[in-house]
């Protein structure tokens, strides 16, 4: 009877191990691997400190999951877009955000689209507010 469990046990543990490995080897969205080959950097040498010291919190934290090239090419550029992002990513598990990290991450993110993605944001302001 102990052998039984005891195989079966290692059985449910295989598959679900297969289960992590098939997903793990799923293709990305073509949209989302578009982003990932995209720019990894952001020139923030003009930027106040304040989005200077951001931007590091961002790199560190963000770039334990995913490429760093992801949020910074994506068509996020709304406050809402990004807190639901921020907010997503700090539910992750490993993600080690804190809320202090990720409402610094926002504020960076928010910022920065403002002004790299001007005319995304301004067309997207426009579309949000069209009745």
């Amino acid at each position: 009877m102990k052998e039984m469990v005891s195989r079966w046990i290692l059985v449910v543990l295989a598959a679900s191990a297969a289960g992590v490995v098939a997903r793990a080897q799923e293709p990305l969205d073509p949209r989302i691997a578009a982003y990932d080959k995209g720019p990894a950097t952001i020139d923030v040498s003009k930027y106040p400190a304040d989005m200077q010291a951001g931007y590091k919190v961002f790199v560190t934290r963000c770039s334990k999951c995913h490429t760093i090239a992801r949020p910074i090419n994506c068509d996020f550029v709304l406050d809402d877009e990004w807190e639901r992002y921020v907010k997503r990513m700090m539910r992750k598990p490993g993600s080690d955000v804190s809320p202090a990290d990720g409402k610094q991450i926002f504020e960076f993110l928010s910022y920065d689209s403002k002004l790299r993605k001007k005319a995304l944001y301004e067309r997207k302001q426009k579309e949000a507010a069209k009745p």
